[in-house]
């Protein structure tokens, strides 16, 4: 179904990228892997522009920038569309299934150059899955996630994630099912993490 490279795998190091971009701006710029050293990144791609699905990512990615920027963390979008097609998909309004001005760049990956060595693409349909790649600052992957074109992701998941991630960078300590910001972590020993596990389980 998909024409994989490598099989991504979280713990390895990000593949290097290289490809245009259509920036906020409407400009066109040359988007890499090695201008985000240092910082969390998330890769993100989606299957066409001028489709159903795909807008509501895109723009619910745009909406939550702020919180994706707070956290240290830029958002890069990727699609086998050219970056024309981006720019004419950023001038519809979103009430005609446009997606207006998103801010953060789209890759046009022509061809699905870069899709494929992430592993995302189909190469039966000629497009991308719904693909998801959290790297961190030293360019590995924490996440990796791939959905069929028919469900959506949850934005809101992948900032918990990031927010996780970060957490356990800083104290050595690991996060729990369900956990978010300000909830308890686990000390990982077998005698430490007891604490925790006395704190949540009453019975």
């Amino acid at each position: 179904m998909s024409e994989q490279g490598p099989t991504l795998i979280a713990g390895m190091k990000c593949p290097d990228f290289k490809g245009q971009a259509v920036f906020p701006s409407l400009e066109f710029k040359d988007v890499e892997l090695s201008q985000f050293k240092g910082h969390w990144l998330v890769l993100f791609t989606y299957p066409l522009d001028f489709t159903f699905v795909c807008p509501t990512e895109i723009i619910q990615f745009s909406k939550e920038i702020e919180k994706f920027k707070a956290l240290d963390c830029s958002v890069i979008g990727i699609s086998t569309d050219s970056v024309y097609a981006h720019n004419a998909w950023m001038n519809v309004s979103r009430k005609e299934g446009g997606i207006g001005i998103v801010q953060y760049p789209i890759i046009g990956d022509l061809g699905g150059v870069i899709s494929k060595k992430l592993g995302f693409y189909m190469e039966d349909a000629g497009h991308d899955l719904r693909g998801t790649v959290l790297v961190d600052p030293d360019g590995y992957v924490r996440h990796v996630t791939m959905n069929h074109p028919d469900v959506g992701r949850n934005i809101n998941e992948i900032l918990r994630l990031i927010r996780g991630f970060t957490a356990t960078r800083k104290n050595g300590q690991v996060c729990p099912a369900q956990w978010d910001e300000g909830s308890p972590m686990i000390n990982p020993s077998p005698m430490a993490s007891k604490e925790y596990f006395s704190m949540v389980n009453k019975k």
